[in-house]
């Protein structure tokens, strides 16, 4: 299975300095461009990297804002190498409107003070000049961040230098996301209309109306090769319950290769899709079809939101961004006796964050829906797990949701649909509570790993409020 690759950030990147202590002090510019290049080398495993260089003066700051915006750039770093004036670091991220990261990182743990000269001093003195810096930022209304902590060996700081980047990249990710917006919204859901405008002003996202019709003639194109090929596919991700007719496995095989030509002549990054359709009319055979090609879209990186839930295609796209899967998911039931909540939905499932072959089985009725034919049935693999939601406030302002907590192994629901037992450290009656007084939609995006400190660096950058649960 092809996945989308992961989306990288393109980080500017920039250390200062004061040109005065060049003749004062040989030696301190060399050393602290090799401190600049150890930065830039640890960026290199999470990002792009456009460096500027060591900035000591107004006008190289100038000359630094003007390439991170031609290249650009998601997010600014600024290493302060050793002390430097704010005049000569505020041009250097003006030019090119995003957030700014300054990493307060110094070389050693501490000076040897009886020995040290006012050169070695400064080649330490990363922290001398953030709270300047600070505050030119906060009056030119830049926002900024500020990492602390060691240049070599420290885990901590370079963990959160990470996340920031990776958020970076999640950010763009939406920014440039396209998603696919399919029939219509399941009616009288209030919880999940969405204003498209209100998607791509917050988060950049640009939503493709699609007709159902535009499904329609890629699936009618489908050649018979091309089934069988998709059929092959299946029978290897999947365990063909002997409820699957071959008649409707054929069916779901070649909506699911018209699927792929949706996806790729539109460019989609995502899609939220529903539709009715009546008396068994092709259109409600392709509504019910959906299923099993929707689960291998999200899987490869196309996140698929059914019930037309814009908000929750983005939920799960972000947690596809940082690798962590992101499953169209639900709340099922709460279980008193083991304090867990079973969570999951009909329809497509990340199939890819499973720690076992996925069932495909065939259902006489999908409820609550019209139509029938071959549904996925899986668990999240057991381990930690995070979810998020995206919901919206009275004041037509995005806000997420998320909390984490762990997938424990035990019997599931066998009724075609993904549902995983869910363990979180509030017991389930007041998780249920504290999640619901944030008003969240009743979907959520279900994902591997504890990330939250990841989403919500993410959160800051697009300025958007995280209620963090647990």
């Amino acid at each position: 299975m092809n996945r989308k690759p992961l989306p990288k950030a393109n980080v500017g990147l920039f250390g200062i300095g004061l040109a005065a202590y060049w003749p004062q002090f040989p030696g301190l510019h060399k050393r602290l461009l090799s401190y600049l290049k150890h930065v830039e080398k640890q960026l290199r495993q999470w990002g792009n990297v456009t460096n500027a260089g060591l900035v000591d003066t107004a006008p190289k700051a100038q000359a630094a804002g003007d390439l991170f915006a031609k290249n650009n750039v998601d997010l600014i770093i600024c290493y302060t190498a050793t002390y430097a004036t704010s005049s000569q670091v505020l041009p250097a991220v003006q030019r090119r409107k995003v957030p700014v990261i300054v990493l307060n990182l110094q070389p050693t743990a501490a000076l040897d003070y009886p020995n040290t000269d006012t050169g070695e001093w400064l080649a330490n003195c990363s922290a001398c000049c953030v709270p300047e810096i600070s505050c030119a930022f906060a009056r030119a209304n830049i926002d900024f961040n500020v990492v602390s902590g060691m240049l070599f060996d420290d885990k901590k700081a370079w963990g959160e230098i990470q996340d920031w980047v990776e958020a970076a990249a999640a950010m763009r990710k939406l920014s440039y996301a396209r998603c696919g917006f399919l029939g219509h919204t399941y009616p009288g859901m209030l919880d999940l209309y969405s204003d498209f405008t209100m998607l791509q002003s917050q988060l950049g996202v640009h939503t493709e109306v699609l007709e159902m019709e535009d499904l329609k003639k890629r699936v009618d194109a489908v050649k018979p090769r091309e089934v069988r090929a998709k059929i092959e596919e299946t029978k290897n991700i999947f365990k063909i319950d002997k409820s699957v007719k071959p008649d409707e496995l054929e069916i779901a095989a070649k909506i699911a290769c018209g699927l792929d030509r949706l996806a790729k002549d539109f460019a989609l990054d995502a899609l939220a899709y529903y539709y009715r359709g009546l008396d068994d009319n092709e259109f409600e055979r392709l509504g019910a079809g959906l299923i099993l090609g929707n689960s291998l879209l999200t899987a490869r990186g196309i996140p698929c939101s059914g019930e037309g839930d814009s908000k929750n295609a983005m939920a799960m796209l972000i947690m596809d961004s940082f690798g962590a899967g992101g499953s169209y998911t639900e709340f099922y039931a709460m279980d008193f006796k083991e304090d867990f909540i079973l969570m999951g939905h009909d329809g497509p499932g990340h199939i890819a964050i499973s720690d076992r072959k996925p069932i495909l089985r065939g259902l006489g009725l999908y409820h609550g829906k019209r139509g029938r034919g071959v549904s996925v049935e899986f668990n999240v693999k057991t381990g930690p797990i995070t979810i998020l939601g995206v919901t919206q406030t009275a004041q037509g302002q995005l806000k997420m949701l998320a909390a984490e907590g762990e997938s424990i192994p035990g019997p599931i629901l066998q009724i075609g649909n993904t549902n995983s037992r869910l363990k979180y450290p509030l017991g389930p009656a007041e998780f249920m509570t504290k999640w619901c007084e944030h008003g969240p939609t009743h979907h959520c995006a279900l994902g591997v790993g504890h990330i939250t400190h990841k989403v919500e660096k993410l959160a800051k950058l697009l300025k958007i409020d995280l209620a963090i649960v647990c």
